[in-house]
């Protein structure tokens, strides 16, 4: 060892071959004799003294040297790996490219005599050569390559692999952003995967978030390599999901489901799918954290199909898990006894914190196991998290409409499934829903009026606590309207609050501050009422119940303060009333008043319907009150005639040849029952200019038989009937019996 020492810096490459054989055999000879501390003592020298010396030829003789002591050792190169292996770790950030590559050369030679007794030195070993993996020098890295698969080949043929004491480390290399270094975690992953006796599901968990990050990276191969990974987990997770750790990979799941890299979109989406339909009400905790990433994607164009299409099963699946006993889980929760551990609270420990962006933190260690036969884990709906998520997208304007349309879905399917949950959340709603009434869409209207009918007829909505506030409506800004008086609380004389109270056993407290609150839209958006009044209530008679709209609207109209509108709401509803066929059974409701409800609806109808003097007219015509239609005819002479009155009359008289009004038609050739029919249309004629309205009607009443042509038609036809029976001969006579008439004498 002196005369090695010797040599020192002067050493040339003849010489250190020529060492390293005769070193070589030095170490055998140490071997054959047992002789383990001389072996250590040579070992130590050659790290200690050359392979960590200052000058580089020294650092090369000591790494060749440390190779052919491996050699030479042979299967007892194992009992003295660490001393082996360190130096030459060390020498792998040497700045010398060249030697580098020796200690590539090196290690390879010491890996490949030991084989399976490198694995419990593993973890350092990864650690370097992920290093070397991104060496800017091509020879270093070819070398690190052949080490790398020699590597691969023992952990593929062993089964004594740690796992567990790897993860850590995978853990944090995984997160490089060399392309290299990522190529090379890859790899790795791929080929851990592959060896049946490594299960690496079981900490898919804690490598999950890196790999959807390197499928970002910028190399083809590299994300083709990471897609060829993330394929290979999903199918072992359709295959095992009983021991996947879906609660752990959620949250990570959602961050990577809202990402700007289409492909990583794509497969989180695609794992988010998957999860929701094998873990089933697992997810429900996170729910509101997926339908952060899920519903913008409702509205993306064909672009994005593939996106669109998936998230559309997402959400559609993760719809199908909310269930009535969800209603019912808060009352339940204290009386049932939970056989899995831990308790509901640490499971499923901050399920959120994706939705807001948050890293996944130490809270995802807790797992939420996938229940199994012999456990019963309580799984509870975060309703107050979905709600604030829906709530939020419907009040972010940017959002598309099938986004729109979806939150909407979603909220009536929540108020199916869970209405005495959601009622908590009415309050905080119905103002978002009332002003989703003046969006463009007509489907996203539809949706939002669904919603607010369901609201508004729910049982749920009648449960105390839950119903309008009295004082919210107590003091009204100018364009409100007031709220009327209870039939209770109404004035004593007289039937008036009887007759115009709104309640009925279909609808709950909701409903009438539904329709205040309705009306107030209309009040203060003109516009709205213009375009879109008749949709919404014509729609809103489908999904309620048409009388109780008519009746409610009435009663709160007739205490409006602003006369205009109130002129121009109930000219809208009664158009709606005389031409929607959704309105067919309340119009003959209303033709006949055989009922007592219906003359009651009428008499509510009535008063506010002299809001405006010709709809007013218009109701008497349907009601075929033709005496006081007539009489109201009669005082138009005191009332201001204006373009809008005249316009409105024109508009009646257009309305009375429709077919609606074809019983009144018919009526006029009953000329001796019906006088104050012809002339209440006679007086309409009168008011009108020279237009084409006034000659529609004055045509339609010169149509109107004559009384005194009618009662000679009569006579004739008497004294016909009268000689049939006299002479026996007529048509009359075949039927038998006595056929004349009694006043035949």
């Amino acid at each position: 060892c002196r005369l090695v020492l010797c040599f020192g810096p002067l050493t040339t490459k003849r010489t250190l071959n020529y060492w390293s054989v005769s070193r070589e055999g030095l170490v055998r000879e140490f071997v054959a004799q047992n002789n383990t501390s001389q072996i250590k003592h040579v070992i130590q020298i050659l790290s200690q003294e050359f392979a960590l010396s200052q000058h580089p030829h020294s650092r090369k003789g000591g790494l060749i040297g440390l190779a052919a002591c491996s050699i030479a050792l042979g299967k007892d190169s194992g009992l003295y790996l660490k001393e082996l292996i360190e130096p030459v770790l060390t020498c792998f950030n040497d700045a010398d490219s060249r030697l580098r590559y020796y200690a590539c050369e090196a290690l390879y030679n010491i890996v490949k005599v030991a084989r399976g007794s490198v694995l419990p030195h593993f973890n350092v070993l990864f650690d370097g050569l992920s290093k070397l993996a991104a060496d800017p020098d091509p020879n270093v890295k070819s070398g690190s390559e052949l080490l790398d698969r020699l590597l691969k080949d023992i952990v593929t043929e062993s089964n004594q692999f740690d796992l567990v004491g790897f993860i850590p480390l995978l853990r944090e290399r995984i997160y490089s952003n060399n392309q290299y270094a990522r190529q090379f975690i890859i790899s790795w992953i791929l080929v851990l995967e592959s060896v049946p006796d490594i299960n690496l599901l079981d900490y898919l968990p804690e490598i999950l978030d890196g790999l959807f990050q390197i499928l970002g990276d910028n190399s083809k191969e590299i994300r083709k390599m990471c897609e060829v990974a993330l394929g290979e987990f999903l199918k072992e997770i359709k295959k095992n999901p009983s021991s996947v750790k879906f609660a752990e990979m959620a949250n990570i799941l959602v961050i990577h489901c809202q990402a700007a890299d289409d492909l990583i979109q794509l497969t989180a989406m695609c794992w988010m799918r998957e999860f929701i339909q094998l873990a089933g009400r697992v997810m429900l905790p996170y729910s509101s954290g997926i339908l952060t990433a899920v519903l913008p994607c409702l509205s993306y164009d064909d672009r994005k199909k593939s996106i669109l299409e998936v998230a559309n099963v997402c959400n559609q699946s993760l719809m199908k898990l909310v269930i009535p006993e969800d209603d019912e889980m808060d009352e339940a929760k204290q009386s049932m006894t939970l056989l899995a551990e831990p308790t509901p609270e640490e499971s499923v420990s901050n399920p959120e914190a994706a939705s807001s962006g948050e890293p996944r933190g130490s809270s995802l260690n807790q797992p939420l196991s996938f229940p199994c036969s012999s456990e019963r884990i309580q799984v509870t709906l975060n309703l107050d998290g979905i709600v604030q998520v829906l709530d939020c997208h419907l009040h972010d304007t940017s959002i598309g409409m099938m986004t729109r349309i979806a939150v909407l879905k979603w909220l009536y399917h929540l108020y199916i499934k869970t209405p005495r949950k959601m009622f908590r959340h009415t309050d905080s709603l119905f103002p978002i829903l009332l002003r989703t009434l003046s969006d463009e869409s007509d489907e996203v209207i539809l949706k939002d009026l669904e919603v607010l009918a369901e609201i508004a007829s729910s049982p749920a909505g009648q449960t105390e606590g839950h119903g309008p506030s009295d004082g919210s409506d107590a003091r009204p800004s100018p364009v409100e309207l007031h709220v009327p008086a209870r039939a209770s609380q109404l004035s004593s004389s007289g039937t008036k609050g009887l007759e115009c109270s709104p309640s009925t056993p279909t609808m709950n407290s909701y409903f009438y501050k539904f329709m205040i609150n309705l009306l107030k839209r209309f009040s203060s958006e003109r516009k709205l009422l213009e375009t879109r009044g008749a949709f919404i209530i014509r729609q809103l008679c489908l999904l309620l119940n048409a009388e109780n709209i008519f009746h409610s609207m009435a009663d709160i109209l007739l205490r409006e303060e602003d006369l205009k509108f109130a002129s121009t709401m109930v000219h809208t509803l009664n158009t709606i009333l005389l031409t929607s066929s959704e309105l067919f059974q309340l119009r003959n409701q209303l033709k006949d008043l055989k009922t007592p409800e219906s003359r009651n609806l009428f008499c509510c109808l009535y008063r506010s319907w002299c809001h405006n003097p010709v709809t007013t007219v218009s109701l008497c015509f349907l009601t075929q009150n033709y005496k006081h239609a007539y009489d109201l005819i009669q005082k138009f002479g005191d009332l201001e005639v204006t373009v809008d009155f005249l316009t409105e009359v024109d508009k009646l008289v257009q309305l009375i040849e429709c077919p609606i009004f074809t019983y009144l038609r018919l009526q006029l050739l009953d000329v001796k029952n019906n006088p104050y029919l012809i002339k209440a249309l006679y007086g309409l004629l009168m008011l009108l200019p020279q237009s084409s309205a006034f000659q529609l009607l004055s045509h339609r009443l010169q149509c109107v038989p004559n009384p005194e042509l009618m009662q000679t038609t009569l006579l004739v036809g008497r004294f016909a009937q009268r000689w049939s029976c006299l002479l026996g001969t007529g048509t009359l006579a075949g039927l038998g019996g006595s056929v004349c008439p009694p006043d035949i004498g």
